[in-house]
């Protein structure tokens, strides 16, 4: 097993990720501006950093001897600050935090990216070139948040090619994480239970129905830790549902929010999602184990029940 950094471990993604490679036998250390003690467990050690100063950021993976990293870190809502502190923030702990990995000596550096990268959304009109998407649709990034997620991808790029392959890289594009007590109807990311983003298909229609459970991404990241030095160097990888946060098929829901889409989703019937993990099934051998049909009727009394 590995000793690994993971920076944003006390976040909605990142307690689950640091508490899922804790349980797999990693040592973690998570790097955070605050602990938590969701995260006072048997093998994790929590360290309190601002990120963004890069000497203290460069001394804490130095000090860390941990041989991998995943970055999470960063402003994670799109539209949640001004447009240039969310372009400055995330590129800035891009470069310092995965370069300073490489400096620190990691031979193994991951990156969260996201599926925002596609430029889904878009108020100008926005259509793919092929649904499901994946790993070779064209990257379309429209707002600060998109591009800055973009750059982490390029940064990962960057650094393959200064270190070639001493250095094992990948990036992943996690899709709208939902985390264990958001089956049971606390609040997701965008405020909305899972309950609510079903009911009315007009909250999740901006992320394009797509989902993964905290936990998946969990397993995800153990899988892709252990294969790093065996597959291609720098891939990128989505991480998502093996079906779409929704009760409707997205051949009928997609037309109603994405113009022109019509003939583009027609194969998307039944739950299949907007979103493709296949390559990750494909290069890993890993795929999703948590459906929202499954979670919601496994929830505790109170969650939204089934029909």
């Amino acid at each position: 097993m590995s000793r690994v950094v993971v920076t944003g471990g006390s976040g909605r993604l990142g307690r689950n990720l640091v508490a899922g490679l804790a349980a797999a036998g990693h040592e973690v250390v998570s790097l955070d501006r605050v602990r938590t003690a969701a995260l006072d467990v048997d093998g994790v050690e929590q360290v309190a950093i601002d990120l963004t100063d890069a000497d203290a950021t460069a001394a804490a993976l130095a000090s860390a001897r941990a041989d991998a990293l995943i970055h999470l870190a960063a402003i994670a809502v799109p539209f949640s600050a001004p447009e240039d502190v969310i372009m400055r923030t995330n590129a800035a702990l891009a470069v310092s935090v995965l370069g300073g990995a490489v400096d620190a000596g990691m031979t193994r550096i991951v990156a969260a990216s996201s599926p925002t990268v596609l430029g889904y959304g878009n108020p100008s009109g926005w259509l793919p070139d092929a649904l499901p998407l994946d790993e070779d649709s064209p990257t379309r990034p429209w707002n600060a948040y998109a591009l800055s997620k973009l750059l982490i991808e390029q940064t990962v790029a960057m650094l393959h090619r200064r270190t070639g392959d001493d250095v094992r890289y990948a990036s992943f594009r996690p899709c709208f994480v939902i985390a264990p007590e958001e089956w049971g109807g606390a609040p997701t990311q965008q405020g909305h239970t899972v309950a609510e983003r079903l009911a009315d298909p007009a909250l999740a229609a901006p992320s394009l129905f797509n989902y993964v459970d905290a936990r998946d991404v969990a397993s995800f990241a153990d899988r892709l830790l252990e294969a790093l030095p065996e597959i291609p160097n720098a891939e990128v990888f989505f991480v998502g549902a093996d079906d779409a946060l929704a009760e409707a098929p997205l051949a009928d829901l997609l037309p109603r929010f994405v113009p022109g889409a019509d003939d583009l989703a027609s194969g998307l019937t039944g739950t299949a999602p907007a979103f493709s993990s296949a390559k990750a099934a494909r290069v890993l051998g890993w795929r999703p184990s948590r459906r929202w049909r499954t979670e919601l009727a496994a929830a505790p009394t109170g969650a939204r029940q089934l029909p």
